[in-house]
């Protein structure tokens, strides 16, 4: 089936394609910045690119170019660097460990390349460069770089921004540093106050420095999938201005077509209002383990709501997605193990939902719906096989049904044996953070006096 989504650039739902002969189909999703654990809102948009790229295998098989970013250098990732007197690297790499731990528990694919800010400082400078010499860029009093908004007749096509009649909010005025409110940074001068030993060379002419937000994701799309791409998403607080000034920078610096499609999932709520800590609504996905509840319950929750619209997120919610899971598990027994067989069209209506504007409420309502008309007495090699598609293309792990000793994921065995050698190392903030780690997956690590084991949480 095509795939048909919603492109929040043409205001349409348009059919996705590669735009290249060769047939691959490169897909672009703005990742984590590394400076805390991601919350559950975070994790409502990366299950859903999941699902986008589940799907996108089905439609085009070895042909999808996954790539997501990670942000580590920033204002928030220098400042708890500083906070906490480490080094950068150091911070940046235990929130991406955390955050590849909650991704394992969570069952979101590996996207194909995972690129680092930090890691590609060279092609950032580049298109700096380029973007000074067309005269799209300008180099302020204090040695930073500021991408010229008026360079660029069509910066707002994206967001609206001037038919919308909004304030510019991405920095500051400054007066001495900038010709326009509008202008954004592509490259900030080093302050020693600020920045303490995070510092590179700079663009011909600046100063040094780090590199502005906006341009990473630009850099690295352009190094890893080209100048132009066929897909491009995030959440909708990132459509202005992150994505918004992707395109002005990316467009000017190659003179092409930044992407072909957009698409932006929105807000997660949390009791009908935004998280916060002050309202104790606030949760990650560690927090919600540790009360009890599955990973695969959380996922099921973020696919419960059409992506496009706000979803409000409850505990009681959970205890609806674990009731749903056992269901699953149970009908996924009575139907038989896999085959191999080719897949009958009993769950046909799943596919077509998340193939029309990834209608993930509609999937597991006729999931649900032909489960219910179902008779496993009668099922066939075929059906099996495409329950466990379905299964698959919405990324649900079934909790076990036979009891015993469950299998621990590799991934989980590497994070215990890291744990269990920091413990003997007297690194007891490892440990610790690695601990956390193994509940965010899911398991919970019992120590005794030469050695370990490992048991999947409960909910009490």
């Amino acid at each position: 089936m095509a795939i048909r989504l919603y492109d929040s650039l043409a205001r349409e739902i348009r059919e996705l394609r590669p735009g290249d002969p060769d047939g691959v189909f490169r897909f672009y999703n703005c990742g984590p910045t590394v400076w805390a654990a991601a919350h559950i809102g975070n994790f409502r948009t990366f299950v859903i690119n999941d699902v986008i790229r589940r799907m996108l295998e089905l439609e085009f098989p070895g042909k999808v170019r996954h790539v997501r970013n990670l942000t580590d250098v920033d204002d928030r990732t220098i400042g708890q660097a500083r906070a906490e007197k480490r080094p950068l690297a150091e911070i940046t790499a235990r929130w991406t460990e955390l955050f590849h731990a909650d991704c394992v528990a969570l069952n979101c694919l590996a996207p194909h390349v995972e690129p680092r800010a930090t890691g590609h400082i060279r092609e950032q400078v580049d298109m700096i460069d380029v973007l000074m010499r067309k005269g799209n860029a300008y180099r302020a009093a204090d040695g930073s770089v500021y991408f010229r908004i008026t360079s660029f007749p069509n910066y707002g096509a994206l967001s609206r921004i001037r038919e919308r009649e909004l304030k510019v909010t991405n920095s500051v005025f400054d007066a001495d540093h900038k010709d326009d409110v509008g202008d954004f940074a592509l490259w900030k001068a080093y302050k020693p106050e600020e920045d303490g030993d995070v510092q590179w060379g700079g663009p011909e002419g600046a100063s040094a420095g780090r590199p502005g937000w906006h341009i990473e994701c630009s850099a690295m799309i352009k190094k890893h999938l080209g100048e132009t791409i066929d897909l491009h998403t995030g959440g909708v607080d990132l459509l202005f201005p992150h994505h918004e000034n992707e395109i002005a920078q990316s467009q000017c610096c190659n003179g092409v077509t930044f992407s072909r499609h957009w698409y932006h999932s929105e807000h997660l709520l949390s009791d009908g209002t935004t998280m916060s800590k002050s309202k104790g609504n606030y949760y990650t996905l560690g927090d919600l383990v540790a009360k009890g509840y599955s990973p695969m319950a959380v996922r099921y929750v973020l696919l419960s709501g059409h992506p496009r619209k706000q979803l409000n997120f409850t505990l009681d919610s959970l205890h609806a997605a674990e009731s749903a899971l056992k269901a699953l598990r149970r009908f996924s027994d009575s139907v038989g193990p896999p085959s191999g067989a080719p897949p009958s069209a009993i769950f046909d209506g799943v596919l077509a939902s998340l193939s029309d504007d990834l209608n993930t409420p509609g999937a597991l309502g006729a999931l649900f719906t032909a489960i219910n008309a179902f008779d496993a007495r009668a099922a066939t090699a075929a059906d099996r096989a495409a329950f466990d598609r379905a299964m698959a293309v919405l990324g649900f792990n079934l909790p076990a049904g036979a009891p015993g000793a469950a299998a621990v994921p590799e991934a989980v065995d590497m994070l215990a044996k890291r744990r269990w050698d920091a413990k003997k190392a007297k690194d007891f903030a490892t440990a610790d953070a690695l601990r956390g780690e193994l509940a965010s997956a899911g398991w919970s690590m019992l120590d005794g006096k030469d050695g370990y084991r490992l048991e999947p949480l409960k909910k009490a």
